[in-house]
């Protein structure tokens, strides 16, 4: 976590938590999501305008980056200076990259360690690795294919349905604050 944030965090303790303006979706992208956005729906609805505008803005997503985490409920966010913006997954919270070499990199550049390979009922590949569990990007399905080929991993079926439960990160945080308050 970057120092400006950390005595941001000191300086302003109280600020409330921000729900519903940030998602990432399963490609590892970013998407603001203002009051139109969010007035259209669910990130994850599929409804025009839902997910938000992708965030191309190079020093932003790098702050993003580095200031992602998650906490004690399985609700990852990003910590702008004092304020906790909880983040809307499309899919997991992590999308990795493979490198042909073996190599795995989440969409916000940290490095991983390979633990386990599943497969869901529509084909889709995660990784579980100690930075927790993430989908593969769709471009490095083809990498995945040749480690089980080459006997190396050896997928194990999950409903996609389950992954939250078992890998204890919650999809809406926003949802889920909602229905707290009574709102959902």
């Amino acid at each position: 976590m970057d120092d400006i944030v950390k005595q941001a965090m000191h300086k302003w303790p109280n600020v409330p938590d921000c729900f519903g303006w940030l998602g990432l979706d399963e490609r590892g992208q970013w998407f603001m999501r203002d009051d139109g956005a969010q007035a259209q729906g669910a990130f994850t609805s599929g409804k025009p305008g839902a997910k938000g505008s992708l965030l191309t803005h190079s020093k932003l997503m790098d702050f993003i980056a580095r200031n992602y985490e998650v906490d004690a409920q399985g609700r990852w966010y990003f910590q702008n200076g004092p304020q906790r913006v909880f983040i809307e997954l499309q899919a997991t919270p992590w999308i990795w990259r493979l490198a042909s070499d073996g190599a795995i990199t989440s969409h916000t550049g940290r490095n991983a360690q390979y633990l386990q390979c599943l497969l869901d009922e529509t084909g889709r590949v995660y990784l579980n690795t100690d930075l927790g569990l993430g989908l593969v990007h769709s471009m490095d399905v083809n990498t995945v294919a040749q480690r089980v080929e080459a006997e190396e991993w050896s997928p194990q079926e999950m409903l996609a349905a389950d992954l939250p439960a078992h890998f204890a990160f919650v999809r809406s945080p926003q949802g889920q604050w909602q229905a707290s308050q009574g709102k959902a």
